[in-house]
């Protein structure tokens, strides 16, 4: 009697289960914003994600129409009793929210970080506080941004505003990088003291910056660095890149353990979206088609010590 030779899969080591994450964001079944722009990014750096949405709308709201539904903050807490319930929370590495959509949700997404702490004190929560932008102003009810800052930025290791929700959280004007680094160290004492306490300052178009750059500047207990790419004339800009460029620093900063290497691997990701969308004349960012760039992007882009 002759036995099978084992197949050459059963010789080879098995993978290391990948790092799980919890998304805490809204949802569009067309195109990509919220969840729908960060957990495929996540998911090509190697991580499992659990996504929570906070709506589902049937495309973002910049085209003006949308179709869908607001959920309930309670909606958040009993997907939590669900997950917590297959005994995998003590396995969550970590959680990232960005749109919240009312006050009630704010709280439920601090007492989801709670819960998943709770389970295991070493994950990181990132929070973009999506309140608004530079050109549109508040873009969320007029309390959230209040409550965000009393709730969410307390809670939080890592936050990734915008230039223009920076200087709402902070009341400080950013014109110059000396303003810029000073908001974001203002900012980052109000983080949360155990953690590593990052600010990731994106859309930065400062007065004393070279002309046709947009910049991204990282401020940490180590040091502060500024990455600068070529400013694409899009226009309109496009929504849901302040949603991957989150996803796509907070799982560099988590697989490298450095926000220098984060900061650029992350923005040389998204500049190639950027530059692909641009080139392909399309009005979602075209995350799919330059998925290979999420890894190790073909151009890279330097993050510069300033501090």
């Amino acid at each position: 009697m002759t036995s099978e030779a084992p197949s050459l899969s059963a010789l080879l080591p098995l993978p290391a289960l990948p790092r799980n994450l919890l998304s805490i964001q809204s949802w569009v079944s067309y195109g990509h914003v919220g969840n729908a722009a960060a957990l495929f990014p996540l998911q090509r750096l190697g991580f499992e994600v659990w996504g929570v949405h906070t709506v589902q709308f049937s495309n973002h709201t910049g085209y003006g129409e949308w179709t869908g539904q607001v959920f309930e903050p309670g909606v958040i807490a009993e997907l939590l009793d669900g997950i917590e319930a297959r005994g995998v929370l003590p396995q969550c590495g970590g959680v990232l929210s960005g749109y919240m959509g009312s006050g009630g949700t704010v709280a439920a997404v601090v007492g989801a970080v709670t819960r998943v702490r709770q389970a295991n004190p070493q994950a990181l929560y990132c929070c973009d506080p999506v309140m608004g932008d530079v050109g549109r102003g508040v873009f969320v009810r007029p309390e959230l941004p209040e409550l965000i800052a009393a709730q969410a930025i307390p809670a939080a290791d890592i936050v990734t505003p915008n230039q223009f929700e920076l200087e709402l959280l902070t009341g400080q004007k950013v014109e110059t990088l000396a303003d810029a680094l000073a908001a974001a160290h203002a900012l980052r004492e109000r983080l949360c003291p155990g953690g590593p306490r990052l600010v990731l300052l994106t859309s930065l178009v400062r007065s004393d910056a070279p002309a046709g750059s947009i910049e991204t500047l990282v401020v940490s207990g180590e040091g502060s660095w500024l990455c600068r790419t070529p400013l694409l004339p899009l226009n309109p800009p496009r929504n849901g890149t302040g949603d991957t460029i989150a996803a796509l620093f907070y799982g560099q900063f988590l697989r490298t353990g450095s926000a220098e290497q984060a900061l650029s691997l992350a923005m040389s990701a998204l500049y190639a979206v950027l530059e692909l969308t641009h080139r392909l004349g399309t009005r979602e960012i075209q995350i799919v088609a330059a998925q290979a760039e999420f890894e190790q992007p073909r151009r890279r882009f330097a993050a510069e010590r300033v501090e």
